[in-house]
């Protein structure tokens, strides 16, 4: 059976998850399936969740589909090693009562519940079958976890061997829902911005991006609370990009004010904006030259949202990237300037000094060497728990 579903009624029950950003079909830094989409083949993604629940929910989005989408079976389990499933755990997901489901173009659709109990940090692994050509996928390019892919149907596999190939991006899954059968808080954390939010260079795996760090800062101080990571790798705050998404004020409302239970977000986002506009690379357009005022005038458009919402808002500086293709004087200039109508200007309900945190105490135009991955403007592992140390959990 093969049933249309749009969307599910809001429900007071359930909460975040996990989540992803989804964008444009597009070759990305590394070798990914957007493009060519997927024909009789299984699709297994493992997410790691920082909510808790006895019942779990997918969301699928088709938002850059240009035809229909047909969804042959899905599944959901607690991840063992690699490609594997934790033995009794997989559960087969339905959408309205079918096991197949067909997304409209530019849909989205959540499946319904399925029993299944996970706590805080646990994996989770979902997996979906497309039986007929899907077109290019809509996806998440830079997920720094590993996805696997093996021909036909496979949600009942157990054994691994069988997903062969890889890649390390995430395919149509947006979010992982959950719920306890009693009614969700408000608490939910997003960090929205580019690459360094999304986590550039942390170890593939590893869930080792400072959203990750803090949802853990949270746990351990007794205070655990969903933490939605809603970067991607290359954003502007004001230019939509085919690569690298919609200009951040446009995907504010849908992709941090549309998360269940969003209580406040942090926000860090600009590098790219200052830095683009000092290179010319095809990957780099559109890359007008935007001035200190476009991107303070940016900010608030971000915080008048929030505040219309009642969400509050984290103002994160940006980072030093000394030693970056794209730093010059000029960018330096307007990164200084800009952290310091950050820090002082009132525009955000608190601030984030990711800037002075991670800077090098002999050269603050630069990151410390102990933080740097090696591109001189995305920290290592090391460097995003420094990121979210700079964090004020109470202003959260």
């Amino acid at each position: 059976m093969n049933r249309t579903v749009t969307d599910h009624a809001d429900s007071p029950f359930w909460k975040a998850g996990w989540s992803a950003a989804v964008q444009r079909p597009s070759e990305g830094f590394h070798k990914n399936w957007a493009l060519e989409g997927f024909a009789d083949q299984t699709v297994r993604q493992i997410v790691r969740v920082t909510g808790s629940g006895t019942s779990a929910r997918i969301k699928l989005s088709h938002r850059y589909g240009t035809t229909p989408l047909e969804v042959s079976g899905a599944t959901i389990a607690r991840t063992g090693q690699g490609a594997a499933e934790q033995a009794g755990t997989v559960r087969r997901l339905t959408f309205g009562g079918a096991d197949a489901v067909r997304i409209p173009a530019g849909g989205e659709v959540y499946s319904d519940a399925a029993e299944l109990s996970v706590a805080p940090f646990d994996s989770v692994t979902v997996s979906l079958h497309f039986a007929r050509p899907t077109g290019p996928a809509s996806f998440h390019a830079q997920a720094y976890a590993t996805t696997y892919r093996a021909a036909g149907d496979r949600l009942a596999a157990a054994d691994p061997v069988v997903f062969s190939e890889t890649t390390v991006s995430w395919y149509y899954l947006a979010a992982v829902e959950l719920t306890d059968g009693t009614p969700a808080r408000d608490d939910t954390v997003v960090v929205f911005g580019d690459s360094l939010t999304d986590g550039f260079a942390s170890t593939v795996d590893g869930n080792h991006r400072y959203s990750d760090a803090l949802a853990e800062r949270l746990a351990d101080r007794g205070t655990p609370r969903p933490v939605l990571n809603q970067g991607i790798g290359g954003n502007l705050l004001l230019s939509d990009s085919a690569w690298f998404g919609e200009r951040a004020g446009d995907r504010f409302r849908r992709d941090v004010l549309g998360q269940p239970g969003v209580r406040s977000a942090v926000v860090l986002v600009g590098l790219n904006d200052i830095g683009f506009s000092e290179v010319e690379l095809p990957t780099y357009r559109p890359n007008p030259d935007r001035s200190v005022g476009e991107l303070i005038a940016g900010y608030r458009e971000l915080t008048g949202m929030a505040r219309a919402a009642g969400v509050r808002v984290t103002g994160g500086t940006i980072m030093p990237f000394k030693g970056a293709e794209y730093h010059t004087p000029a960018a330096e200039a307007k990164r200084r300037e800009i952290n310091e109508s950050i820090r002082h200007a009132g525009e955000f309900d608190a601030v984030a000094d990711f800037a002075a945190a991670l800077a090098d105490p002999a050269d603050p135009d630069a990151l410390a060497p102990a933080y740097d991955s090696g591109d001189h403007k995305h920290p290592n592992d090391a460097g995003y728990r420094v990121m979210a140390a700079a964090v004020d959990l109470v202003a959260l």
